[in-house]
């Protein structure tokens, strides 16, 4: 099923058969919804509160409360760039302009490419090794502007796979 702007809804359909229909499962099929798409699709949103009991008032009040959500698509890498206290005071404010220099976005932002999402975290847990980037599920620790840019020069030549 592909809605006006060709977006498939076949996923929307399922993930409302598997939670309900009821207002109590918003949360479980936002979730879903952006594990599918990758963000929250307003087509998907809109065929949800045609076909539940959850309003779309209801949808993007839950959807913008909770930071998990996103309503703009990601890239293929997701920056983590770790701003706690450590980091912080190791260097994190560099590391990050390191990275918006290089992919010319700016924290929240995805390059035109699609290969790359930058984000500042509060903390990832690796306090010892600050600054800390993670890209996707793998940490660098100790990181300088430079190294920065070297990481991201590698995944870059890797291109899209």
């Amino acid at each position: 099923m592909k809605s006006e702007s060709s977006i498939d809804l076949s996923g929307t359909v399922a993930v409302i058969k598997k939670f309900g229909r009821k207002r109590d499962a918003c949360i479980k099929i936002l979730q879903a919804i952006q594990s599918d798409y990758g963000y929250l699709p307003t087509e998907a949103l809109r065929y949800i509160s045609e076909h539940t009991e959850i309003s779309l008032r209801r949808i993007y009040g839950v959807a913008t409360f909770y930071d998990q959500f996103r309503f703009d698509p990601v890239g293929q890498h997701m920056i983590k760039v770790c701003h706690g206290t450590a980091c912080h005071v190791n260097g994190a404010e560099s590391i990050t302009w390191a990275i918006q220099n290089v992919l010319k976005i700016k924290t929240g932002q995805t390059t035109k490419d699609r290969l790359f999402t930058l984000e500042s975290v509060a903390c990832l847990g690796c306090c010892s090794l600050g600054p800390v980037m993670m890209v996707d599920d793998t940490v660098y620790g100790r990181l300088t502007p430079a190294e920065t840019r070297k990481i991201l020069k590698r995944y870059r030549e890797k291109g899209h796979s």
